[in-house]
């Protein structure tokens, strides 16, 4: 997983560790849950709601439609409401409720978290790579799990409590005999089941990387130093940090412009602070390049220059 504040390279970066792996021979899947992801523009592709489009050899993009998951969302509702209660149509206040929730933010993160989710338990690939969205949203994303766990956890007790009634109400009317398991216990069981296998999975340090992105600029260590910690509490296994967009100091001339020393001066001011808060954790400096990162040639190039050593 790459993270990071937004417009640091997390795509990029993402894009171009998928290309390594595959090239190693990994089939390797790079994702984004980022409605403003532009891993359409880096491959050069349309992606865009296509499930897993094939790059070359070994390597897959996809971004998540988030609105046709919502609409999918809700049909899944739909149908489960009809097989559980025997219905044949949806009563008219639940379509209504139904439609209502679907406009709420909390039903498009958790429509994306839910594939997320399909995308990880399926293990279709070797790798997966994945490009999350800015900080404050992939701590949510992150957190879900736990507090999705929890949620599922009350109810299904709640519900098996409700079951334990329901099975001495039922001996009460019809004598004893087995009962079918509640179908919508069944269903929270599964629910659980697939949060717990994923949750497993993003904190699994056998398994799990997360790489931190930033750039040598003050506000953007300041809000990783602290993303770094709240990233702590909820187990995710950090792997290290990738500065971006570094000029090099051998640029630092006598006749450059007054704009440019400037620039590379602070960068190392920023760059010695990076390495005292980070120290060893600090995988690599990857240099500003003189163009923007799009089509294979360029993401041959980055891979190069990341994972040269």
């Amino acid at each position: 997983m790459f993270g990071g504040k937004g417009g640091l390279g997390k795509t990029t970066f993402s894009a171009a560790t998928a290309y390594y792996l595959a090239k190693q021979g990994h089939k390797t899947l790079v994702f984004s849950v980022d409605p403003q992801a532009s891993l359409s523009d880096i491959f050069q592709r349309n992606i865009f709601g296509q499930g897993p489009v094939e790059i070359m050899p070994n390597l897959y993009a996809q971004e998540l439609d988030a609105d046709r998951r919502i609409r999918e969302y809700q049909n899944e509702i739909r149908q489960k409401i009809r097989d559980m209660y025997s219905m044949d149509e949806i009563p008219e206040e639940i379509e209504s409720y139904i439609e209502a929730a679907s406009a709420e933010p909390a039903m498009e993160e958790s429509a994306i978290f839910d594939e997320v989710v399909d995308i990880v338990v399926k293990g279709d690939y070797d790798y997966y790579i994945y490009d999350l969205v800015p900080l404050g949203h992939a701590l949510y994303y992150l957190s879900m799990a736990s507090v999705y766990d929890q949620w599922i956890e009350k109810i299904t007790k709640l519900r098996e409590d409700m079951g334990q009634y329901n099975q001495v109400a039922n001996v009460m009317r019809r004598g004893a005999g087995e009962m079918d398991e509640d179908a919508i216990l069944r269903e929270l069981r599964y629910i659980k089941d697939r949060i717990s296998t994923s949750s497993k999975i993003l904190t699994d340090k056998e398994r799990t990387a997360f790489f931190f992105v930033l750039v040598p600029e003050e506000m953007t260590v300041l809000d990783t130093l602290k993303a770094a910690e709240l990233f702590r509490k909820f187990d995710v296994p950090l792997s290290g940090y990738v500065v971006n967009r570094v000029i090099p100091k051998e640029r630092l001339k006598p006749d450059i412009p007054e704009y440019l020393r400037r620039r590379i001066e602070m960068q190392q001011t920023h760059l010695a602070r990076i390495d005292q808060q980070f120290g060893g954790e600090v995988l690599t400096h990857v240099p500003e390049l003189e163009r923007d990162i799009t089509g294979l040639p360029m993401i041959e190039r980055l891979s190069n220059i990341m994972f040269a050593s």
